[in-house]
C-alpha cells in the first residue's frame, strides 16, 4: 500500500513539532538577511558577508558529531528543549542589542556563531526523535516532509525577512527569529515522550564520540549512503551557490531572483508530492539514477539557454530531484541506524551533507570567476552525470527489511576475575567445530559477523583456523575495554545481528566456546 505524503502530519505531535521546525528554519533565514543586511553598510562588506555565512554553517562541521554523540546519551526531549530556550535567550538578547543600535560586525559574528551551534545541537536530536513518533513504515514520508520544510523556509524565508528589514530593521527580525525559537520550545514542552529506560551505563563523551564515528565506518551501507549524498551534492551546489549570478546575467531583478528561487520551492514541494508514487515504483539506485539525470539535464539547460522560462522549468526540475535523492538517502539512513547510536551518525550525515555544500560554494564561485556562468553549469552537469553513474559500481543497499530494534542474546559472561570497567584490551575468541563440507560457507557467514563486531566496539577482528584440526575455526576480536564490551552484551547489538550470528552458528557443530582473556599486565 502506497503512504500518502502527508501521512505524517497526522501524527499530532509530528504536526506540532514539525511546523515548529518549520517556524525555527524561517526564523534562521530571517535571521541571516538581516546580519547580512547589517554588515552592507561597511567598508569591506563582501567579506562580513561572506563570513556572516561561515559564522552560521562552520559551527554545523565542527560540532555535530559531539552533539550527536549528546543527543546518544542524554533525553533527546529535554536537550532540544534546553537548546531552543538557550538560542531564545541569545536570539533575543541580539533583537535588543541591535534596538539599541549597538551591534558591531565582531558582535554579529559572535551572536551568528552561537546561533549556529544551537542550530547544530538541534538537527541530529531532532532528526533522531522522527522514528519514535511516526511509525516506521511513514518514515521516508516523513523525510520528505523534511525537505518540504526546509525548501519552504529557504523560499520564505529570505523573502519575508527582506521586507521586514526594509520596513522596520533587523532588530525586528532577530526578535522574530527568537519567538521561532519559543515556539520549538512550546511545541516540546508539550510533547508528553513515553518513560525512556536510561541506559546502564552513560558513555563518556569522547568515547561516545569515537564509537559514532567508528560506527559509520564499519557500515557499509551508511558509507554508502553518504558516498551517494557527496556525489550528488558537490555538483548540485552550484545552484544554491550562483542562482542570483543566473539571475543578474538574465537581467532579472530582485523580484525575478525570488521567481526563481520559487520555482526551485515548488520542484521540491512537489516532489514530496510523487515521493510516495516514486518509491513504490522505483528502487533507490533508480531513483538515483533517475534524480541525477534529471538534476544533470536541469544543470545544462541552465548552462545553455537563456530563456528565463527555460531556465525556470529546469529549476523546478532541478528542485524536484534535489529533494527526491535527498529524502530518498535521509529515509534509507534512518532505516539503518539502531537506535544507541541513531543521533551521532545522523550527525555525520549533516556533516557531510553541509560539507559539500560549503566546499560546493566555494569552488563553483572560484571556477565561475575566472571560466565564466556557462562554463562552471556546463562542467557541474558533467560532474553530476559521472557521479550518477557509478551506482552500478556502488549501488545505495537500504534494507528496508533490516531490524534495528535492540538484541540482548549473548550469554551474561562469568568470570573468575572481576575486570575493572577500565580494563583493556580485552581479547574475545569464539571457537567453533565445522565440518568440511560447510566451511566455505562458514567462513562467507562470519564475513557478514566482522561489520557487526567492528560497529558495535571492537577495535581488531580475524578469523583464524587450527592447523592441528582443520575444523577448528576462531573468531577474535580485540575490545579497548572491558565495559566496550559489556555494551555489545547490553543492547548494542541488533535484530539483524542476531540473525546473522545464529546463520553463521548453524553452520557448526554445537554453540561456541567463548573465552575473554584479559590484559594480563594491567590487572
Amino acid at each position: 500500500m502506497t503512504i500518502s505524503s502527508w501521512a505524517p502530519l497526522r501524527e499530532p505531535v509530528f504536526r506540532s513539532l514539525w511546523l515548529a521546525v518549520l517556524a525555527g528554519n524561517v526564523g534562521t533565514w530571517m535571521h541571516t538577511v538581516g546580519a547580512q543586511w547589517l554588515v552592507v553598510p561597511e567598508a569591506d562588506a563582501a567579506t562580513w558577508v561572506s563570513l556572516v555565512q561561515a559564522a552560521t554553517t562552520l559551527p554545523v562541521l565542527v560540532f555535530a558529531l559531539p552533539s550527536g554523540a549528546l543527543a546518544d546519551n542524554l533525553d533527546r526531549r529535554r536537550l532540544l528543549l534546553g537548546v531552543q530556550l538557550g538560542l531564545t535567550c541569545v536570539a533575543a538578547t541580539l533583537a535588543a542589542l541591535a534596538a539599541l543600535d549597538l551591534v558591531r560586525p565582531p558582535v554579529l559574528l559572535i551572536f551568528t556563531f552561537l546561533l549556529g551551534a544551537g542550530q547544530a545541537l538541534t538537527l541530529p536530536s531532532w532528526q533522531a526523535v522522527i522514528p519514535e513518533i511516526v511509525p516506521r513504515e511513514q518514515l521516508p514520508a516523513a523525510s520528505a516532509l523534511g525537505a518540504v520544510n526546509t525548501n519552504l523556509a529557504r523560499s520564505a524565508g529570505p523573502a519575508v525577512g527582506g521586507l521586514l528589514v526594509a520596513q522596520f530593521g533587523p532588530a525586528v527580525v532577530f526578535a522574530l527569529n527568537a519567538v521561532s525559537f519559543a515556539v520549538f520550545a512550546l511545541a516540546l514542552a508539550g510533547w508528553r515522550r513515553p518513560p525512556q529506560p536510561p541506559p546502564a551505563r552513560p558513555e563518556r563523551f569522547g568515547t561516545a564520540v569515537h564509537d559514532g564515528g567508528h560506527f559509520v565506518r564499519y557500515s557499509p551501507d551508511v558509507r554508502r549512503i553518504l558516498g551517494r549524498v557527496l556525489l550528488f551534492v558537490l555538483p548540485g551546489s552550484v545552484v544554491w551557490s550562483l542562482l542570483p549570478l543566473v539571475a543578474r546575467d538574465r537581467g532579472l531583478g530582485a523580484g525575478g531572483y525570488g521567481g526563481l528561487l520559487a520555482a526551485l520551492g515548488a520542484g521540491a514541494v512537489l516532489g514530496a508530492l510523487l515521493m510516495p508514487r516514486v518509491r513504490a515504483r522505483l528502487t533507490a539506485n533508480r531513483t538515483v539514477l533517475a534524480t541525477g539525470a534529471a538534476y544533470g539535464a536541469a544543470l545544462a539547460v541552465i548552462a545553455l539557454v537563456a530563456d528565463v522560462t527555460a531556465v525556470a522549468v529546469a529549476l523546478a526540475a532541478a528542485g524536484l530531484a534535489w529533494m527526491m535523492l535527498v529524502s530518498r538517502m535521509n529515509a534509507a539512513m534512518q532505516l539503518v541506524l539502531p537506535n544507541w547510536v541513531r543521533a551521532r551518525a545522523l550527525a555525520v550525515y549533516q556533516v557531510v551533507f553541509a560539507g559539500a555544500q560549503a566546499v560546493g560554494a566555494v569552488v563553483w564561485g572560484q571556477v565561475a570567476a575566472a571560466f565564466g556562468l556557462a562554463a562552471t553549469f556546463g562542467t557541474a552537469a558533467a560532474m553530476m552525470v559521472a557521479g550518477t553513474l557509478t551506482v552500478r559500481a556502488l549501488p545505495v543497499r537500504t534494507h528496508e527489511d533490516t531490524d534495528t530494534s535492540p538484541a540482548v542474546f549473548w550469554p551474561e559472561p562469568h568470570l573468575m576475575l572481576q575486570p575493572h570497567l577500565d580494563h583493556g584490551p580485552v581479547l574475545v575468541q569464539a571457537s567453533y567445530r565445522v565440518a568440511e563440507p560447510n566451511t566455505s560457507a562458514f567462513v562467507a557467514a562470519m564475513h557478514e559477523l566482522r561489520d557487526s563486531r567492528l560497529r558495535t566496539g571492537a577495535s581488531r577482528w580475524g578469523l583464524f583456523r587450527d592447523g592441528a584440526d582443520p575444523q577448528i575455526f576462531v573468531e577474535t576480536y580485540l575490545v579497548p575495554t572491558w565495559e566496550e564490551h559489556l555494551r555489545q552484551h547490553e543492547g548494542r547489538l541488533t535484530g539483524s545481528d542476531e540473525r546473522a550470528e545464529r546463520q553463521a552458528a548453524a553452520l557448526a557443530e554445537g554453540p561456541p566456546v567463548i573465552r575473554h582473556l584479559l590484559d594480563a599486565e594491567s590487572l
